[in-house]
């Protein structure tokens, strides 16, 4: 006689049937930082994410718990189911195949080689389900000379020119302070996916939708990337100013820094004016935008000189209160404590049944009618087995034949 299979310790994610997501199931194969971001926004918007992932080696395990609990794994991956399958087993990949056949979306960021070796990758796949969307981030693509190099966000920086625009001149390349190519190859893998499934609708057929750090970052480059394929010139490092327009930058005051932008003709007259300054406004060396640009040096110097005269508090609201955009620079306690990030409530909690109370990055997106509030915290390591499996016919015992062959 079969043993009843017991339910899961924690509670599912709560499905919202009014999310725009919530008719598409996903699997997420992702490790690391850009394969989860994209799969966050699938959760978040209400899609029945199952996180798959290899099961621990017992030597593992408070390892393995220790870093779910931190900030930064539980930003990743809430609003996901969880279960252990090891894909090297013939059971684990069978069982891969079946929730395959079941899914809308499956994302990976492995290796192109690794995915074929595990026989995961989209051809495999495809031949099971010919309806599947399938989302590829890797560090270079799945195809050139660099397909199988390994890559991290600092390296793409490196190779995409991020960090020969970023610091100041004469100082060496810097890296920008997040994994930005990271962050954005998921937003974009993220973008495509949604593509592909509005497409799915017409066309009835699956697509292989890929993107790479490296495309993410040349993307983010943008304007800056241009600057050379059109006009054949090689962006400098700047510092804390704008590349092209000025005035657009950092400038110290008596008590620390401002960031404004003054650089249309009437708002650098107005400028000017507002930091008595007015024969500057007149200077033919600043009369239109591409003097300023080419003078900016002069009209840099100038402008830091009038700011020094008052606290940034005061230059803030005499700026404001006269239409100039400007703003100090927070850190990111101070980003929390402004009035207006705490109206918008990008900052959301959810319930961890260990840590309580947990406040997460909402995604940055409003839609009407909907609500983007955190519905579960990040599930423990194969927190749904049992419960995946059931919905798999998997009775008590044969999840426990499954464990015992290690494919679980």
């Amino acid at each position: 006689m079969h043993k009843p299979v017991e339910a899961s310790s924690h509670a599912a994610p709560t499905q919202a049937p009014s999310l725009p997501l919530s008719r598409f199931k996903v699997l997420d194969l992702t490790l690391a930082r850009a394969g989860p971001s994209c799969v966050r926004t699938l959760a978040d918007w209400g899609a029945d994410v199952i996180r798959i992932e290899p099961p621990p080696e017992a030597a593992e395990a408070s390892e393995v718990v220790g870093r779910r609990d931190g900030s930064d794994f539980q930003n990743l991956h809430r609003n996901k189911r969880a279960m252990t399958l090891n894909l090297k087993t013939d059971e684990g990949r069978k069982i891969f195949m079946r929730l395959a056949e079941q899914a809308d979306v499956i994302v990976e960021n492995m290796r192109p080689s690794v995915a074929k070796r595990l026989g995961v990758d989209f051809e495999s796949v495809r031949k099971r389900n010919p309806r599947i969307v399938y989302g590829s981030i890797s560090g270079f693509g799945q195809y050139g000379p660099y397909t199988e190099r390994p890559s991290i966000d600092q390296i793409a920086q490196g190779m995409t020119g991020i960090m020969s625009v970023t610091g100041f001149p004469g100082q060496g390349p810097l890296r920008v302070g997040v994994a930005v190519t990271d962050i954005m190859a998921g937003a974009f893998l993220a973008q495509g996916i949604l593509i592909a499934l509005l497409d799915r609708e017409v066309s009835g057929q699956g697509r292989w939708v890929q993107t790479s750090l490296i495309e993410a970052g040349i993307t983010l480059m943008d304007f800056q990337a241009t600057r050379w394929t059109m006009d054949k010139k090689v962006p400098p490092q700047e510092g804390n100013f704008h590349p092209t327009n000025t005035p657009m930058g950092l400038y110290p005051t008596s008590d620390g820094f401002l960031n404004l932008a003054a650089t249309s003709n009437k708002n650098f007259v107005k400028f000017c004016k507002l930091i008595d300054r007015e024969k500057m406004g007149t200077d033919q060396r600043f009369a239109t935008a591409p003097l300023r640009a080419r003078n900016k040096e002069a009209l840099n110097e100038m402008i830091a000189g009038a700011l020094c005269a008052r606290s940034t508090r005061e230059w803030f609201e005499i700026m404001v209160g006269a239409g100039i955009p400007c703003g100090p620079v927070y850190n990111v306690k101070d980003v929390f404590a402004d009035p207006q990030v705490e109206t918008l409530r990008i900052k959301r909690s959810v319930k961890h049944p260990r840590l309580g109370e947990v406040d997460l990055i909402a995604q940055p997106c409003e839609i009407t009618g909907f609500d983007r509030a955190l519905r579960s915290a990040t599930p423990d390591l194969g927190e749904h087995n049992q419960e995946i499996l059931a919905s798999l016919g998997f009775d008590a015992d044969g999840i426990e034949k499954l464990k015992a062959a290690k494919a679980i």
